[in-house]
């Protein structure tokens, strides 16, 4: 497999529907579209992004399915190819006939992201620009489709390009005055120096601070309910989902496994997870979903510690922080409070009547906002580029500090070569050259 095959797939979900599409993309695209479609004209003779009606047939010339077909010529089209794009009845079979039909032709299956991994190699997007495409199509809330339509425009790509050509243009000065003496280059003054590369450490550094923004839009916050058997955990989950979502019982223990959803809190996704319930228990079975409780507590932002108001307060509950990163709930508040709660802070609310609940989805948004986990801006790194981001601040501490001790230049040099090397990973751009060609093009050296 390599990048001059010409290839298909199907990109539409499989299923039933109205329209399925079906695309080929590569140097051979157009002869595959002439070899199966049958119309007014041979698709090699459309115009681009003019759609035509007519026919694709098997290669045994049995009739496949009447389409509307469109040719996108290179450059102008979402690969940078040239692309066929062929919108069949959206039937299972029906589509994957006509891919079949594709490949028969000459193409061959496209892998997972193929189309998109073929934009970023020939120039049509950056790394930040391909990765948001999967992250618009994941988006569950309109702050995380607005994140991932910004990233695509190159918003994110665009900041990460002027960090990275600050530091070309900084490397480059430093590398003329070690190779290039005989041209009477000096380096920028210490105190300028130091100055412009603290600039970058700051855009760099404010970036990075954007990373928990970016986990909570694009996975949300994680947000556990617990507490004993029978306290509402299910009936609590429902409510918040505002569909039965968990079966729910007045038999203890009936949720043994860890149950996930997700709902929308102001743009905000919260990822609400209903847990087996707290107790001392012999079965195996509910052993363990304890044990997947506790591992769903460690890894939260946010514990909903629920419990039954009308029966006596158990022994090992505690009342908790209001600044921590828990929020206790007496449920059952439909019902006569047990004398064990009486003047114990905590939220009361009803899984029955909905009494509270407004109050309840208030304090969580309240919570996540005090714990910085409400994103205020659309533009956040993902884990990827937090990694790199990382890498390539160390590197500029680290030639801070070697221009503070006052040691030679080369040292400097070195660390802001990997500070360059990692932002350029961001965007998928690494090219050690462009320092040369700055070098020249700003110094006139070899004139």
């Amino acid at each position: 497999m390599t990048v001059s095959d010409t290839i298909a797939a199907i990109s539409t979900p499989p299923g039933e529907g109205a329209i399925a599409l079906v695309r080929v993309s590569g140097a051979n695209a157009i002869d595959v579209a002439d070899k199966i479609f049958h119309g007014k004209e041979m698709p090699s003779q459309f115009e681009p992004h003019v759609q035509h009606f007519g026919e694709i047939f098997e290669p045994e010339g049995r009739l496949i399915d009447q389409v509307v077909l469109s040719i996108h010529r290179a450059p102008a089209s979402y690969t940078g190819e040239d692309l066929i794009e062929i919108s069949c009845h959206g039937g299972t079979l029906v589509s994957a006939k006509v891919l079949e039909a594709c490949l028969c032709a000459g193409a061959r299956a496209a892998c997972p992201g193929e189309f998109t991994e073929r934009a970023f190699l020939n120039g049509k997007m950056d790394l930040t620009q391909a990765e948001a495409v999967i992250d618009l199509i994941r988006a569950k809330t309109d702050l995380a489709l607005r994140s991932a339509a910004e990233q695509l425009e190159g918003r994110l790509g665009a900041q990460i390009t002027k960090i990275r050509d600050e530091l070309v243009e900084l490397l480059a000065h430093i590398n003329a005055s070690i190779d290039f003496p005989e041209e009477g280059i000096t380096p920028d003054a210490d105190e300028r120096l130091r100055a412009r590369l603290d600039s970058v450490r700051v855009e760099i550094a404010a970036l990075l601070a954007t990373a928990d923004q970016g986990r909570i839009l694009r996975e949300g916050v994680r947000v556990v309910i617990y507490g004993a058997t029978n306290a509402g955990k299910s009936s609590l989950l429902n409510r918040m989902l505002g569909y039965d979502r968990v079966i729910v019982s007045d038999t203890h223990g009936t949720t043994r496994d860890t149950i996930e959803e997700t709902v929308n809190f102001d743009g905000v996704p919260i990822r609400l997870l209903d847990t087996a319930g707290l107790s001392t228990s012999t079965s195996e079975l509910e052993r363990e979903g304890i044990a997947r409780t506790e591992k769903s507590l460690q890894l939260s932002d946010l514990r909903l510690h629920i419990a039954d108001r009308n029966m006596p307060r158990p022994a090992h509950f505690e009342e908790r922080n209001p600044d921590s990163n828990e929020i206790v709930i007496l449920n059952k508040s439909d019902l006569p409070e047990n004398s064990d709660w009486k003047d114990f802070p905590a939220l009361r609310i009803s899984c029955l009547t909905g009494e509270g609940l407004p109050e309840l989805q208030k304090e969580i948004l309240n919570r996540i906002t005090k714990q910085n986990l409400k994103p205020e801006s659309t533009l956040a790194i993902n884990a990827r580029h937090r990694d790199c981001l990382r890498r390539a601040l160390d590197g500029c501490d680290r030639a801070a500090a070697a221009q503070t001790r006052g040691l030679s230049p080369e040292y400097a040099a070195i660390h802001l070569n990997e500070a360059l090397r990692a932002v350029g990973e961001v965007i998928g751009s690494v090219d050690v050259e462009e320092i040369l060609d700055s070098v020249f093009s700003q110094f006139c050296i070899g004139k």
